[in-house]
């Protein structure tokens, strides 16, 4: 199995994601609950927005003709006001006293903006002219009922949020939510704040693979840390299976040391292998697979593998198991590197780096010069990931590359 060839990168992502060939079941929940779900299905307005046309400024509702020529005297014959419109119609000659938001008169047909006017004594002078339909938001500016706006996918952020509520839905319906178990393994891990031996470290892969599933839009499900006895790597993956769990990540032990225990103790639980081992660094050991209904993404033990990993596989995985249709799509983006980088060898690598400024309209990256996969404090420090081709020759300081915002 060792000397099998390594599965290149888009072919293990690619095998990730057609382990989520459906979206999850679809759920109602109130707009409230609803930042960072998936719509399930497309959502039309239940109402036209403006309902009504609409003053864009507060002024005088008049007719254009009245005061195409100015100084124009208009008898104020009313108020409108946004929540109270004026229920009368205008005539020649006559205004409306008017404010931003508020219903335009029956008969109104452009607003004088109140900047251009002066009151007297129940009148009005215009001392500017007006063009028909000026500082008026006709009725179904933004969108007419029926109009569906929100597309099946679509991730919902606060601008979305505003537009389904101007749309008039109290609830959306959304895909539920995928189920991330997350299993720490190691006799030589503890939490943080837990007292650690002589030969112990502590844990901190799980909460930054946490915090991307979540959000993607994960529910993350902690099933703390395994030691290196199949008995406790069992009895977690069956915890994972209890809890319903979408996708079971392992961090760490899926190597091929004496105490990598992850892969065979999977494989007692009924796992089908789906690969391990890619032309990839950091994290060559990723495995994955699925124990029925449940997917199983095996996460490198050293925590820049594990993170970088998470954010190549797991992020993309579970905004499929959302319904995104673009959770696959291609997140690399066009930089100028601003040092020179050496060949690289026959695994596709992904290098902690940094943004130094802009050039030619693109960011100007450098790669940290320490690249070892344990480092957090350099992964802290980094903004992006440098992507570098298997065999990529030398590369100078200048030329483009590719490279993935963190």
């Amino acid at each position: 199995m060792s000397k099998a060839p390594l599965l290149p990168v888009a072919d293990a992502l690619a095998r990730v994601l057609a382990s989520a060939p459906e979206p999850l079941p679809t759920e109602i929940v109130a707009l409230t609950q609803a930042r960072g779900r998936t719509l399930a299905q497309d959502v039309a307005a239940l109402r036209t927005q403006p309902p009504f046309p609409a003053s864009a400024m507060d002024g005088y509702a008049v007719r254009a003709a009245d005061i195409a020529q100015v100084p124009a005297r208009l008898k104020v014959t009313g108020v409108s006001a946004a929540g109270h419109r004026f229920h009368g119609a205008l005539g020649a000659g006559e205004a409306v006293r008017i404010f931003t938001g508020a219903p335009v008169p029956d008969g109104a047909d452009t607003i004088l903006i109140q900047e251009n006017a002066t009151a007297e004594d129940g009148f009005v002078v215009a001392h500017e002219p007006e063009e028909a339909g000026r500082h008026i938001r006709r009725a179904g500016l933004d969108f007419s009922a029926g109009d569906v706006l929100l597309a099946r996918g679509r991730r919902l952020g606060p601008p979305e949020l505003a537009l389904a509520a101007a749309m008039n839905h109290p609830a959306l319906p959304v895909t539920r939510r995928p189920r991330v178990a997350l299993l720490a393994t190691g006799d030589e891990l503890v939490r943080p704040g837990e007292n650690a031996g002589p030969d112990q470290i502590v844990a901190s892969n799980t909460y930054a693979v946490a915090a991307y599933a979540e959000a993607a839009g994960a529910e993350v499900i902690d099933l703390g840390i395994a030691g290196d006895r199949f008995a406790d790597l069992e009895r977690c993956i069956r915890a994972a299976r209890d809890a319903r769990a979408d996708v079971l990540v392992t961090l760490g032990g899926a190597s091929v040391g004496d105490h990598d225990l992850v892969q065979t103790a999977l494989s007692r639980e009924g796992m089908e292998l789906g690969f391990w081992r890619i032309a990839m660094r950091p994290g060559k050991p990723l495995m994955h697979g699925r124990i029925g209904d449940m997917r199983i993404l095996g996460l490198p033990g050293n925590p820049v593998s594990a993170i970088v990993c998470g954010v190549l596989f797991l992020v993309p995985l579970v905004r499929a198991l959302a319904g995104d249709p673009q959770a696959g799509s291609d997140r690399s983006e066009l930089a100028v590197l601003g040092a020179d980088l050496p060949a690289n060898d026959s695994r596709q690598d992904y290098m902690r780096a940094h943004v130094t400024g802009m050039r030619d309209g693109h960011p100007l990256v450098e790669a940290f010069r320490r690249q070892d996969s344990s480092m957090l404090r350099v992964l802290a420090q980094a903004e992006c990931l440098i992507i570098r081709d298997a065999h990529a020759p030398p590369a100078r300081a200048g030329e483009t590359c590719r490279m993935m915002r963190l």
